[in-house]
């Protein structure tokens, strides 16, 4: 009896153990000692004995997974959609290595190594039936992800969490998969351009490209035209510039009542695509509509594109291509059949065209991208046909401040920083922290200026203070009190040039007027100096001469003496309506050049109705010619050249820097430059400028005979 009653113990413990324990049976082979009753007494006997038991499962780390709920509602856990279940139907039931890792949980995490493969490929095929699970992003390789590797081959660097949906939400293509394509057609992705083959064929860029879209030129996502340059990452707002910045990372919504704050007109998901800043004063499309919002734009532009394809198409392949989003491949001929009268020149623009139809928030992304793209790829096509889409009205960037494409930002891209003494102005950062601090330093390089650089709350869109300005001079000036002067005062922190004439007295030192030294060089006013100009003597930015005097700020007249009284604010435009009302005969940008504040013929060409801009042009002229009979005289062999378009500017006859220089050469194009590369200089302060080509003109032994000299003038 006693020998039945343990093993029947020993059974009951045996089925409790199969009972609470979950997965596959394993076989154990156990040692058990049972007590066995026999005649007399009651000894110990070892039994050796093979059983079933179930792996031991260990207790859940906590009882509840948090945001469960989130994400089994969310596009990542729907299980019927067609980007997890493409492949049930194949045999056998597999995702392919080269689709797993963005359609399964378990590719993911072979792709990124946490299954104890290599990390950056998928090695296997992964069985259907998982969606993207809780440990594809949670797990202890995505914990120190930072930077992700795009199909161009570029990695950006840096990230945090975001890293995460950006492996996937990249697209599978670049210009470079395309160009690649046209190659292994035979064929030359340039010379090549409108040669008809099947074998070239559609590159598709895939789904939700949404890293793509965001980092631009950074990425090389879209088909990129050699020539061109195009945006970097958009750079929204501090706290909203990133993936989970801006979306709930397990419901992937975005989080619409955040937007709102800012975007006081958006209560729901389908009030985004109304959104249009005040930076966005360009009608891209051309459609004439300025309210619409950046999608508004890019939908005209698709349907621009889309005309061009079709025209296109038919002019050069004999077949009109047609597309269809919901229908691979995508694109196909008249009767409905694949596409195959392809040109290398219609590849690239279909990919674009495919780029801006498959991120549905291409608009908050990076829309200025995707519209340099759409632009670019019908430009190419009417280079193509002989009856061009009319992109007349048709825009690509933004106005000065905003263009990001351009080289004000994108000049140090190669780099990848820019240096401290350039970033006040070159980058969305640079303004506020010089305004806050007191100091520069060397930052990333930007999407051009945002909201941010000149508003410290974004919610009232009060400004940053800037009650007065340094200037290069070391001169510290104030454009007023009132609001509006205290607005154009921001401006002026960058508007003012780099030099002076203290830098350029500092240079020369002690050396004779026309005293070769190899210590001399160029020295560059840098771009756009209006508030430099503006004020004139205040602040000496232009070289003055000794025993000269010379005009102050220019007083115009109270209601437009600042910068935003006479400009648009963000779209930098004069506003020519306004000088409309005391300026006769004004209408456009352009008639401001006629405007004149006297009847005296500064620049001597008998000509008394032209504007100042033309006295200062033909005085600038006379200049020019002045500083080549000057070098030749110097040199006797080396004519000096300018190119106002390319550093260092000055250049001798075989187009090399040039490097014959006296103090009086060095005075005399540092002004010239400064005139030149301050194209408002007539309206901002027209008769100084005169005071200072009329004097540089005299230094170099020029004949100014038949000029006059500006004198007591600007209160006429």
């Amino acid at each position: 009896m006693l020998k039945k009653r343990y093993l029947f113990i020993l059974g009951v413990l045996l089925i409790a153990v199969l009972v609470a324990c979950a997965g596959e049976p394993v076989e154990v082979t156990r040692v058990v000692e049972v007590p066995v009753e026999v005649p007399g007494e009651t000894v110990e006997v070892e039994v050796t004995r093979v059983v079933e038991v179930m792996p031991e499962v260990p207790a859940p780390a906590v009882s509840v997974i948090p945001f469960e709920a989130e994400w089994a509602n969310s596009p990542h856990n729907m299980a019927d959609a067609e980007a997890f279940i493409h492949w049930n139907e194949e045999d056998p039931k597999e995702v392919p290595a080269s689709c797993a890792k963005c359609h399964s949980t378990p590719g993911y995490l072979d792709f990124l190594g946490a299954d104890g493969t290599a990390f950056g490929t998928v090695e296997n095929n992964v069985p259907v039936g998982t969606t993207i699970e809780c440990q594809a992003c949670h797990n202890n390789v995505t914990i120190g992800l930072t930077s992700v590797v795009f199909p161009s081959g570029i990695e950006i660097h840096g990230l945090g969490d975001e890293s995460r949906c950006m492996q996937c939400h990249q697209g599978r293509a670049s210009k470079f998969t395309v160009d690649q394509g046209i190659v292994d057609a035979g064929l030359d992705p340039i010379a090549d351009l409108d040669t008809v083959s099947e074998d070239v064929g559609f590159s598709n860029i895939h789904y939700f490209a949404a890293a793509a879209t965001l980092y631009g030129t950074a990425a090389k996502g879209g088909y990129e035209y050699d020539g061109k340059v195009y945006d970097s990452k958009f750079e929204h707002v501090a706290g909203y510039d990133s993936c989970i910045d801006c979306h709930n990372p397990h419901t992937l919504e975005v989080k619409v009542e955040e937007c709102s704050v800012c975007h006081t007109n958006v209560s729901s998901a389908e009030d985004l695509v109304n959104i249009r800043m005040p930076g966005s004063l360009v009608d891209y499309d051309g459609d004439g509509n300025m309210q619409e919002g950046i999608m508004g734009e890019i939908e005209g532009m698709q349907e621009l594109l889309y005309s061009a394809m079709q025209a296109y198409s038919a002019e050069i392949g004999g077949s009109t291509i047609t597309y269809d989003a919901a229908a691979y491949p995508y694109f196909f001929d008249e009767a409905g059949e694949r596409f195959a009268a392809w040109t290398p020149r219609l590849a690239q623009a279909a990919y674009n065209y495919q780029v801006s139809q498959k991120d549905p928030g291409e608009f908050a992304h990076g829309g200025k991208y995707i519209i340099e793209l759409l632009y670019d790829s019908t430009e190419s096509l009417n280079q193509g046909m002989s009856s061009p889409v009319d992109m007349t009205n048709v825009r690509r960037i933004d106005h000065g401040h905003f263009a990001g494409s351009e080289e004000a930002f994108r000049h140090w891209d190669e780099e990848g920083v820019v240096s401290a003494s350039c970033t006040k102005c070159h980058t969305s950062e640079g303004l506020p922290l010089f305004l806050t601090e007191g100091v520069s330093i060397s930052q990333e390089p930007s999407n051009g200026l945002n909201c941010a650089t000149c508003h410290s709350d974004l919610t009232t869109f009060a400004l940053y203070a800037s009650p007065e300005v340094t200037f290069p001079s070391g001169a510290t000036v104030s454009l007023g009190d009132d609001e509006e002067a205290q607005a154009s005062n921001l401006c002026i922190n960058c508007h003012q040039g780099r030099e002076s004439a203290a830098s350029v007295d500092r240079r020369i030192g002690a050396l004779g007027d026309n005293e070769v030294s190899d210590s001399l060089g160029f020295i560059n006013i840098h771009y756009f100096a209006a508030g430099a100009t503006l004020f004139g003597t205040d602040v000496k930015g232009i070289y003055e001469f000794a025993g000269q005097e010379y005009l102050g700020r220019n007083p115009h007249v109270e209601a437009f003496d600042t910068c935003i009284e006479c400009h648009s604010a963000h779209a930098l435009e004069v506003k020519v309506e306004s000088c409309s009302n005391c300026h006769d005969g004004v209408d456009t940008a352009e008639d401001l050049h006629s405007i004149r504040v006297t009847e005296i013929d500064f620049d001597g060409d008998g000509d008394v109705t032209e504007g100042l801009y033309g006295e200062i042009e033909t005085m600038n002229e006379a200049l020019y010619a002045a500083i080549q009979a000057y070098a030749e005289a110097t040199d006797g062999v080396d004519p000096i050249v300018y190119n106002g378009s390319s550093y260092p500017y000055f250049f001798n006859g075989a187009g090399e820097r040039y490097a014959t220089w006296t103090p009086a050469l060095v005075r005399a194009t540092y002004n010239y430059q400064y005139v030149q590369k301050d194209p408002g200089n007539f309206a901002h302060n027209g008769l100084y400028i005169i005071q200072v080509l009329y004097d540089t003109l005299n230094s170099l032994g020029a004949d100014t005979s038949a000029m006059t000299r500006p004198e007591a003038i600007a209160a006429e």
